[in-house]
């Protein structure tokens, strides 16, 4: 979806993963850009157990919408911050989605005591590949490494999805919403995790 059909359409967004991931900061990152940007946007509460290590998901839509709630095939762009989660909310989606995929798993308690199987990451890209418009997977935690702490994974997503230009923002919108919503201290290493995103998504845009 072009940014100019965002903008007159709307844009239904769908963040999934597990808790300690920052998924909820991840979401209000871009709601926050999208009102500094002076777009409409709604966010939905988050699902999930977030301090628990459990499925974590949230919405947002941006533009002429009037509803938070994304049903199944619904959702224009995922970001998945898990590869087994971005399979799971596979149903959200629909043919011309783009998705956004941390390719790291994150092992389930049931699999890290035997009681199941985790299954090949390579696979799972292949069945998102078949099925939605565009893919971009990549080891979001490697480039928060580089950028200075492996936590700013989840800023190295948000930064694909800018760099990709799907949503109707520039960026020094993300980057002021980035500066809103963290500490001074944090500031630095979220920035560079979000320039090595940003510089991912334009890549491939």
């Amino acid at each position: 979806m072009s940014m100019e059909k965002a903008r007159d359409a709307g844009l239904r967004i769908f963040f999934t993963g597990v808790g300690g991931q920052g998924t909820l900061l991840a979401t209000r990152m871009v709601g926050e850009a999208a009102l500094i940007q002076g777009l409409n946007v709604i966010m939905s509460e988050i699902h999930g157990m977030a301090q628990r290590g459990g499925v974590v998901e949230s919405s947002i839509v941006v533009g002429d919408l009037v509803s938070p709630v994304i049903a199944e095939g619904q959702a224009d762009v995922m970001l998945a911050f898990e590869p087994l989660e971005a399979l799971r909310a596979l149903e959200k989606c629909h043919a011309h989605t783009t998705a956004v995929v941390s390719t790291v798993p994150i092992v389930p308690f049931t699999v890290a005591t035997g009681q199941g199987r985790y299954p090949d990451v390579q696979g799972v890209l292949e069945t998102l590949q078949k099925d939605l418009a565009q893919v971009v997977a990549l080891d979001a935690v490697a480039l928060a490494r580089q950028a200075g702490n492996v936590r700013a994974a989840n800023m190295v997503v948000v930064g694909v999805l800018a760099g990709l230009g799907k949503v109707p923002i520039e960026r020094s919108a993300w980057e002021e919403s980035l500066r809103r919503l963290l500490p001074a201290k944090l500031h630095g290493v979220n920035e560079r995790a979000f320039a090595l995103g940003f510089d991912a998504g334009r890549a491939v845009a």
